[in-house]
């Protein structure tokens, strides 16, 4: 069947409709020389069983995920997802719907990203969630406009453990306004270096931005530096690339942190070659004519009864213009629905759960692969399931010799630092069974002789 299934008298009654003869007549201004005189070169019609054995046939030249193991993590986690979460978002109320500009006729919409920011405020320990951005990079550089809306200054302190690409985005973004970015070294540990945030900052300074943990899989020490930012009126910032260590760690807002964003891919979305991703976005209330995207609220209808209503939308769209506190014109409604389902299926102790596995999983990795001979932490902090690992050898020589063995063994740090060349990013999740780490452990014993 073909994909256009017009019949020859439909082609007929439609050529006679707008006054030509042949199809080709319609292509007269693209010149003779450049067009295509052939039928195209593609193989006959299948029917439908035929396509699917030819599917499967192509499939299995995939490499099957049971073969491989994978360690990489560096901002897109592989977790497990219940089926029903693909089953609930994938209704046709739900992947058909655009945004909820008419409350009249969006109420299903609206509830489910009032839930979702709900959901995020008790993660974050913070008063109000926006209702989501594009990924966890654009939210960490709208956290730092908005740190600087609020304050009305432009220097931002940004920690050397933040996520790299979350950085190179934030500078994207602040290209052209006159901002300020300084860089913040790590301490020997791999914490951001507190006696180094004490000097830097200063009464012109809007904001520090920190990753939670961060990219090397630290926990930052929240609370001792959102005092020393405070102490200067400035904002503290957090930027979560690993949300399911919110299922264990205090949240930002508990320690301390004016404004926590991150990327809620970990929460039901697949890994998917690095996206789709949705950006979480959280801050207190004071700052909420500052807050970037748009706010779902609940109300009450001219009969008392419960609904929903966009309560604040100061976006670049809508009446605001160049005065808006954000172009965000999406919000990644689909994804943020799928975040909604996983928690709220997971619950409280089912997060935490999760968090203790990958804590687990990634402690007994560590200690393994640091009593090879020649391997070593980079750094002595406390980390989550993520951990940097000092080689023997370059990163890019073990790993080319890990994935001929199948495994996936984490991520060469030396693409981010040629100074780190010499370093692995490893991450471990609850999807690795103890044979996985063995045999990661063995790969990397045999790859350091």
């Amino acid at each position: 069947m073909r994909y256009l299934p017009h019949t020859e008298e439909d082609i007929r009654q439609m050529l006679a409709a707008i006054g030509v003869k042949s199809v080709e007549d319609l292509f007269v201004e693209v010149p003779e020389a450049i067009r295509l005189d052939r039928p195209l070169d593609l193989p006959p019609a299948l029917s439908e069983a035929e396509l699917m054995r030819e599917l499967d046939r192509l499939a299995m030249k995939n490499a099957s995920q049971n073969c491989w193991s994978s360690f990489l993590g560096g901002g897109a986690y592989n977790h497990f997802i219940p089926a029903v979460v693909d089953h609930l978002a994938s209704r046709s109320e739900f992947y058909t719907a655009y945004t909820p500009y008419q409350p009249e006729i969006s109420q299903g919409t609206l509830q489910a990203i009032f839930e979702y920011q709900t959901l995020i405020c008790r993660l974050t320990g913070l008063d109000v969630a926006n209702a989501s951005m594009y990924d966890g990079a654009s939210a960490a550089a709208e956290a730092g406009l908005m740190a600087v809306r609020a304050t009305r200054r432009k220097r931002l302190l940004l920690s050397a453990g933040l996520h790299p690409e979350y950085r190179q985005t934030l500078e994207t973004y602040c290209r052209y306004l006159g901002l300020e970015l300084v860089d913040v070294p790590l301490d020997a540990t791999g914490r951001t270096d507190v006696a180094a945030v004490e000097r830097l900052l200063d009464d012109a300074t809007a904001g520090l931005l920190v990753g939670y943990p961060n990219f090397f899989g630290v926990i930052e020490p929240l609370a001792q530096l959102a005092e020393l930012a405070h102490a200067r009126k400035s904002l503290l910032v957090t930027a979560t690339a690993e949300a399911i260590a919110l299922g264990l760690l205090k949240s930002p807002g508990e320690c301390g942190a004016d404004i926590a964003v991150g990327e809620g891919q970990s929460f039901g979305l697949p890994v998917s070659y690095g996206g789709p991703g949705v950006g979480f976005f959280a801050a207190r209330n004071k700052a909420v004519r500052s807050l970037p995207g748009r706010l779902v609220g609940e109300t009450v209808d001219g009969n008392g009864q419960r609904g929903f209503v966009l309560t604040l939308a100061t976006r670049e769209q809508h009446i605001r213009r160049e005065k808006a506190t954000s172009n965000i014109c999406s919000n990644q409604g689909l994804c943020a629905l799928m975040v909604t389902i996983y928690l709220s299926l997971m619950g409280r102790q089912g997060i935490r759960e999760v968090a203790e596995q990958n804590l687990a999983k990634a402690n007994y990795a560590k200690e393994a692969i640091c009593a090879l001979d020649g391997f070593e932490p980079v750094h002595s902090a406390p980390t989550f399931n993520e951990f940097a690992i000092r080689c023997p050898k370059p990163a890019a020589e073990i790993l080319n010799a890990l994935e001929k063995d199948g495994i996936l063994g984490g991520i060469d740090l030396g693409r981010y630092d040629a100074d780190r060349a010499d370093q692995l990013l490893i991450c471990v999740t609850e999807q690795n069974s103890r044979a996985q780490i063995d045999r990661l452990v063995a790969g990397l014993k045999g790859g350091a002789a």
